[in-house]
């Protein structure tokens, strides 16, 4: 049992080692309870302009599946909650569905994985005793076709299944699943598959009855006397996002399984909710969004397994005005259905959150004092020495022009030289100390793993997946990433090849 959890251990680890060096990427849920929705071309469209390079659908529609052909995006591509009782009661009928909606497809439709059920465990739960054998059909009928190593098959899960996720460490899943999620990590530790996880900040915030603020579901930086900490490894979350992921690998670990990454199929923010849903607005939404998509871009993982980035999954791309229940279920979307946005949506790789740096900046608190502020800002360009050149006009900083802005870079420049000697983040209460990054596209701020350690700047390192359609971007890895993946790949064979590499080689 313990070789066993060493080479999941290190076999995530090599999972971590590619994924950083392909680059984490975010894509978009497409749900299609919507009245007017568009043709499958024009959804390609927006997809394409928004340099969207991952979707997740639903179903397997043959209309968006066509439309997606040589697109280069990469699909999820679901088997509806009905469907998986026919499934799993019939390889035949696993075989009919894998050559209908996938290998029929292949390879100009860039299918990557199937997402057998939608949170069955809690939605459907008669469906539950068969799951595990429709995943194993449709495996087993992959396999047949050749395409298990194309594409992989797995299930989302609902956070609900983990009843206490907080704190993380001690999180397990609901011992009334355990046999079939033992059952399903099973199946997905054996076919090198990855757990799926519906995590929503939004719910936890919402249900939680204010145990936890709001700014901590935001991705917004807390209070030092307002951190979140787990109290058994000490381990700080910057969000709740981070800890729900967190929980989710601690109860895997409950079930003495490793090597299993998650990866985020479904998070997001209602923009418009019922009167008794004050927190569902577009300022919410867009704030919700905007860091989520800074988090997941700066590569990293949660603290326990922060080399093993989180891939996600925005849910979702339009507002689906059929849906049942509260107000807020038909306004989740980014785009409405005519193709215009709900708010901006920006996929680029800059101004990345920083999940859980040991890096802590000092920057202007939001609100303060303009006075204040600019006696402040006065100071630590002058007396305190601080480094200000970069927030002159035209400099890397100087955007945006704001008293708020430049006090913020002037603050940090002055604390992570002076810190060390007993300089403070206060300025006359106008400071604050913060674990994200405020770094901002070609401005870096001093401290920032991404700036010199003279505080100089650079540009912004594309950590973001590449469009696939920008001419500009090349297919071939540049050389730090393709040695990343020989070294991983070298270490694989060492460790876990009976005979090492050599075993490959001819007599």
């Amino acid at each position: 049992m313990m070789r066993e959890k060493w080479l999941g251990s290190l076999l995530l680890l090599v999972f971590g080692i590619f994924t950083r060096a392909l680059g984490a990427f975010v894509g978009i849920n497409i749900g299609t309870d919507v009245t007017n929705l568009p043709p499958a071309s024009d959804i390609v469209a927006i997809l394409k302009a928004n340099q969207i390079t991952h979707v997740r659908l639903y179903d397997a529609d043959s209309h968006m599946l066509k439309a997606l052909s040589n697109s280069g995006i990469e699909v999820i591509v679901g088997v509806t909650n009905e469907e998986i009782l026919g499934i799993g009661e019939s390889p035949s009928a696993a075989a009919a569905w894998i050559n209908k909606n996938v290998a029929a497809y292949l390879p100009s439709t860039n299918i990557t994985a199937i997402a057998v059920g939608s949170e069955v465990l809690t939605a459907v739960p008669n469906a539950a005793p068969v799951l595990v054998s429709a995943m194993n059909y449709l495996h087993k009928a992959l396999v047949a076709s050749d395409l298990n190593f194309q594409v992989k098959v797995s299930t989302p899960h609902h956070m609900d299944i983990i009843p206490r996720p907080f704190p993380p460490s001690t999180a397990t899943f609901d011992s009334s699943w355990n046999s079939t999620i033992y059952q399903i990590l099973q199946f997905l530790k054996n076919t090198n598959s990855y757990y799926m996880l519906n995590a929503y900040p939004y719910y936890g915030y919402t249900k939680g009855n204010g145990i936890f603020p709001i700014d901590y579901a935001l991705f917004r930086p807390l209070p030092s006397v307002k951190q979140i900490v787990d109290p058994n490894t000490l381990f700080h979350y910057n969000s709740m996002f981070d800890a729900m992921v967190d929980a989710a690998y601690y109860s895997i670990d409950a079930l003495n399984f490793s090597g299993i990454p998650i990866v985020v199929t479904e998070s997001g923010w209602p923009w418009f909710g019922g009167a008794k849903e004050p927190d569902a607005t577009v300022e919410n939404a867009e704030t919700f969004v905007d860091n989520l998509i800074k988090r997941v871009l700066n590569n990293s993982g949660p603290p326990s397994q922060l080399n093993i980035p989180i891939n996600t999954y925005i849910y979702e791309l339009f507002n689906e005005d059929k849906r049942p229940g509260p107000v807020s279920e038909k306004n989740w979307g980014v785009f409405y259905a005519n193709g215009s946005a709900v708010y901006s949506l920006s996929l680029g790789p800059s101004d990345q959150i920083t999940g859980n740096s040991s890096v802590v900046f000092c920057v202007a608190k939001p609100g303060a004092d303009s006075d204040k502020l600019q006696n402040g800002l006065n100071w630590a360009c002058g007396q305190g020495q601080a480094n200000c050149t970069a927030i002159q006009s035209g400099k890397p900083c100087y955007n945006p022009d704001t008293l708020e802005n430049h006090a913020s870079y002037a603050y940090n420049d002055y604390y992570q030289k002076k810190h060390a000697v007993g300089g403070t983040c206060d300025f006359d209460g106008t400071a604050t100390t913060t674990t994200i990054d405020p770094s901002n596209g070609s401005c870096k701020f001093t401290g920032s793993s991404s700036s010199s350690t003279s505080g100089g700047f650079s540009p912004a390192t594309a950590l973001g997946p590449a469009n696939p359609l920008d001419g500009s971007s090349s297919s071939i890895l540049q050389a730090p990433k393709f040695l990343y993946l020989m070294s991983a790949t070298f270490l694989v064979l060492v460790l876990i090849c009976p005979g090492g590499p050599s075993s490959f080689l001819p007599s």
